[in-house]
């Protein structure tokens, strides 16, 4: 048994863009996450949403378990992704920026990082109907420590509400844009009503952890299965993600 829990953190998962192109490690192959989960199933392993995680983290229950996570709300994570978690019977939690349904990663544009699809709301209802978590990740994906107090409050509390009632589940996960974050912006988390909230900060999760400012575990096109594993078990981080 794992004495700590690696939240996995996922952005697309599609066939990566050429040799070349910015961010293209971000990106897993349709194939590489199938085989990830599939194995993680074999050794007597569940994929969590934050959701269903939380009492794991919290020390409330034991067993072998992992979190899910996919940043941004791709659509490609709806169609290449959803049908693997199912199958296994899976959850995860994606994280949307509100703002950007139907829409792409816009602010990615000023980095010549490739255009790609978000999912609709048609697409987030059915992502939440199939029993998987929606979170937030904000209403235009801002580097909060950047903006007024006043706008990152809003892009906080309000993108909440709106999900919430878009998916007509209630929104508890949150996840900080960029991984940037101060600390007024997790007391703004706190007092907008989430359970809980994931960093880009790299390690294992327990009950050690603030709820507000969990690590997670990246997964990218470059993590071959042993390493994979690896990550799983000791939350170390790729040198090289390209």
């Amino acid at each position: 048994m794992m004495k700590a829990i690696p939240i996995l953190m996922y952005h697309q998962i599609d066939v990566p863009a050429p040799r070349g192109t910015r961010f293209r490690g971000l990106t897993v192959h349709p194939k590489s996450f199938a085989r990830q989960m599939r194995w993680m199933h074999r050794l007597g392993y569940r994929g969590l949403s934050m959701r269903d995680l939380t009492p794991y983290l919290k020390g409330e229950k034991t067993g072998k378990v992992f979190g899910v996570t996919f940043d941004d709300g791709f659509r490609n994570v709806y169609v290449n992704a959803l049908p693997v978690l199912t199958e296994l019977g899976f959850t995860s939690t994606n994280y949307l920026v509100v703002n950007q349904f139907d829409g792409g990663n816009v602010w990615d544009a000023d980095n010549n990082i490739p255009f790609s699809p978000l999912m609709t709301i048609a697409e987030a209802k059915a992502w939440s109907k199939a029993g998987q978590e929606i979170g937030s990740h904000t209403l235009d994906h801002v580097d909060l420590p950047q903006v007024s107090q006043e706008e990152a409050r809003q892009q906080i509390t309000l993108s909440r509400h709106i999900l919430s009632d878009t998916v007509e589940q209630e929104v508890t996960a949150f996840c900080y844009p960029y991984g940037h974050f101060a600390p007024e912006h997790t007391e703004m988390v706190v007092q907008a009503g989430y359970e809980n909230a994931t960093t880009t900060r790299r390690g294992l999760a327990g009950p050690h952890d603030k709820p507000f400012i969990l690590p997670r575990v990246g997964v990218w096109r470059t993590t071959h299965l042993l390493r994979f594993f690896q990550k799983c078990l000791t939350g170390h981080e790729d040198r090289r993600r390209g």
